[in-house]
């Protein structure tokens, strides 16, 4: 599955976030530490910086080539900076039905809204369970589809069934898709693993979310995710290891260093400036970083300079 990151805090150059950390997003695409195979189908980011000619808006990026095959991105990513990022390098199978375009590159980012999504995760059959699922998406954001992936249809489905946008609002939103999907997958005899672990980004604001449905489209699927990755890669218990496995937070200060190596100062989360929620830890030493299990989200609020966690137990 792909790989996603995101940022909040003060303002900070992306190469800080993209390039410099010795597991960063741009090696990540090419050496995952978690994942068996490369992030070949594309990459992107979506920032928000007060120095952008329109700072409510994002600066949305995305090519449909590995990132370190980008010449964009000794070109472009050091010349930013952002207080809020989203970005994302794209796994796909290895064959020609895997569509390369822009518009299937992560983030997704429509017009009437203030959130944009990436996620690292899959839904089967996603075609199919539109037969139950189309009924509860808005033609606003159905209208504004452009690809063919199952996250940005999954992103019309979320957009549709918020009724605002407080944490409660998001919480629900996301809890309630998440059983439409099962109910979708019963009715139609369609089971099957299914990974959310996405995040849901507007300036100032991170939502994190990692939950899913087990094997045979169960709400509460469990195991020891070390233990079932020893199964190795083909199997349906590596498969429910990727779905279990924790998303990785970072609460810290000056981020937005610009040293020659990724650095950050640890702190208690109540003097935090900055924070990351990720697929994998950005370095070596995981000293510092916390995780997202399996059936929680997180919510990150820059409030004044101060970044802000909660973490809930999702209702699957």
């Amino acid at each position: 599955m792909c790989r996603v990151l995101a940022f909040i805090g003060q303002e900070t150059p992306l190469e800080q976030l993209l390039l410099e950390p010795t597991n960063s997003l741009i090696n990540q695409a090419l050496d995952p530490e978690r994942h068996p195979e490369l992030q070949l189908a594309g990459w992107g980011f979506g920032a928000w910086s007060e120095h952008f000619l329109k700072p409510e808006e994002p600066f949305i990026y995305r090519r449909p080539v590995a990132a370190f095959y980008d010449d964009n991105v000794e070109r472009i990513v050091p010349s930013l900076r952002a207080s809020t990022m989203l970005a994302h390098v794209r796994a796909g199978a290895y064959d020609a039905q895997v569509v390369l375009a822009d518009e299937n590159c992560h983030p997704f980012s429509f017009s009437g809204t203030r959130w944009i999504i990436a996620q690292n995760g899959y839904l089967p059959n996603w075609q199919l369970l539109q037969r139950e699922l189309l009924q509860h998406c808005k033609n606003d954001y159905l209208q504004q589809m452009r690809g063919t992936t199952d996250t940005e249809f999954l992103y019309v489905l979320l957009l549709s069934l918020l009724e605002g946008d407080s944490d409660e609002d998001v919480q629900r939103a996301v809890e309630e898709m998440i059983q439409l999907i099962a109910g979708a997958m019963a009715d139609l005899k369609l089971p099957g693993l299914t990974k959310l672990k996405m995040s849901l980004v507007s300036a100032n604001r991170v939502i994190g979310v990692n939950a899913g449905l087990g094997l045979d489209g169960e709400t509460n699927p469990s195991g020891d995710w070390k233990q079932l990755r020893e199964s190795g890669p083909g199997t349906d218990d590596f498969d429910l290891s990727m779905l279990l496995e924790p998303m990785y937070l970072l609460m810290g200060r000056n981020f937005e260093k610009n040293e020659a190596t990724y650095e950050f100062e640890t702190c208690s989360e109540e003097e935090a400036t900055g924070a990351i929620f990720a697929s994998e830890a950005l370095t070596d030493d995981t000293d510092g970083w916390s995780t997202v299990d399996f059936g929680q989200i997180v919510f990150l609020a820059n409030d004044g300079g101060t970044v802000t966690k909660t973490i809930n137990t999702l209702s699957m």
